[in-house]
């Protein structure tokens, strides 16, 4: 049985173009716990989570997984992540249904045919699994791209601006979602413009500054 993951950070610092966006971060998240990742515009929030999710190299500093650095473990990491971003991030060319099957196989899972139909239910795009993704509206994208991560079996969510575009029925549906990830143990890294209740679990704040 897996331990109960930790993720931290430390002396963590990050700069574009010669200009210090954030430096000296220290961090601790524990299981069953969420990081709202706040701060003023271009001050690197998203670019914080963009090197959580090793998409952008470190600058200064470490994360660590476990313990132990994201890098010295790429491949177990990468298993126990699911970064979802602004950008939806679905095959346009692809159907509603195929596209939650790739995902899930680049993370090592496989998914059944009912599940994934309980799923498009339960985020209010019924009946869309045989639908190409170019056809939807940008709200109903929204909703697939979100529905990725009730199928997801990662340890840590890390979500940038996941309520956008989504109407209030939408957000309190995600914030449930991700109150039962951390019910399991799970972790949840977020940034946000509106500041939503995780059900009882209060949000571990980290403010960037320059």
């Amino acid at each position: 049985m897996k331990t109960a993951p930790t993720l931290s950070f430390s002396k963590l610092a990050c700069s574009r173009g010669g200009r210090q966006l954030f430096q000296g971060i220290d961090c601790v998240l524990e299981a069953g716990r969420w990081l709202y990742v706040t701060g003023a515009n271009g001050v690197g929030k998203t670019s914080l989570l963009r090197m959580v999710c090793g998409l952008a190299p470190i600058e200064a500093g470490q994360i660590l997984w476990n313990g132990t650095s994201i890098h010295a473990q790429h491949e177990a990491y990468r298993e126990d992540l699911c970064y979802l971003g602004h950008l939806n991030a679905l095959q346009e060319s692809m159907t509603v249904d195929e596209n939650l099957i790739f995902t899930a196989a680049l993370a090592g899972n496989a998914t059944e045919a009912a599940q994934r139909q309980q799923v498009l239910a339960d985020f209010g795009v019924r009946g869309r699994g045989g639908q190409l993704v170019r056809h939807l509206s940008q709200g109903q994208k929204r909703r697939v791209a979100l529905s990725r991560l009730a199928l997801s079996q990662a340890r840590l969510w890390v979500l940038d601006e996941p309520f956008v575009a989504m109407d209030e029925a939408g957000v309190r549906m995600l914030a449930d979602l991700i109150a039962a990830h951390l019910g399991r143990g799970g972790l949840a890294v977020l940034t946000s413009h509106q500041l939503v209740d995780i059900g009882s679990v209060p949000a571990q704040l980290l403010e960037l500054r320059a």
